[in-house]
């Protein structure tokens, strides 16, 4: 199983294939892996121990960020995720960074913003769109129209635990109207604005 591959000068964490959205654009329908990382696909979930263990294959030296990103949404395995990215600080003093669609409140049915404290520094959101109508349209979240205020919620209260918070969308999918709207989103609730690749 591939745990943990490089992208770039970073170190990208594979821990679940679990997701509570199937995004019309999601990488996962078109490809199985990525940067010839080998399949993303994993048998079963790793353990944490798994997990950690597999660090030591790797020359850590060489990564400006440990990234919590595979086929998946990293937070299906929030507590999980938190353990191995203490050890990545404490052993490493690496920068974390966690790409998420910014639900695990809706995962957990409670604010898990706290939780980020200290272990992650980095939190990247996926916004891709500026209304709650397109964005159930193109995640097709099972958790229903709530998905958007919710993701934006989570940004919100997150900002106030972590070094950054970074909301995203993609680049060609949008109007500039569209991401102009994006943007005052993003300066409303004081958060980065990112328009990423199309990949």
């Amino acid at each position: 199983m591939v745990i943990l591959y490089e992208v770039h000068d970073n170190l990208y964490v594979n821990m679940t294939n679990k997701c509570p959205c199937s995004c019309v654009f999601c990488l996962r329908q078109t490809k199985d892996e990525m940067n010839h990382s080998g399949s993303l696909w994993l048998e079963r979930e790793p353990s944490v121990e798994e997990v950690i263990a597999e660090f030591s294959k790797f020359n850590m030296e060489k990564y400006k960020e440990v990234v919590f990103c595979g086929f998946g949404e990293p937070t299906e395995r929030l507590e999980d995720l938190l353990q191995v990215a203490e050890f990545v600080k404490k052993t490493y003093h690496k920068t974390t960074r966690i790409n998420t669609n910014g639900l695990s409140d809706l995962i957990y049915g409670k604010d898990t913003s706290s939780l980020f404290k200290d272990r992650i520094d980095i939190v990247s959101i996926s916004l891709n769109t500026p209304n709650k109508e397109r964005y159930l349209e193109l995640t097709r979240s099972k958790f229903g129209m709530d998905s958007f205020d919710a993701m934006l919620r989570f940004a919100e209260n997150v900002r106030k635990q972590v070094k950054q918070v970074i909301l995203t969308t993609v680049s060609t999918t949008l109007t500039p109207k569209e991401e102009e709207e994006c943007r005052k989103i993003c300066e409303k609730i004081h958060v980065t604005y990112r328009i990423r690749a199309f990949e």
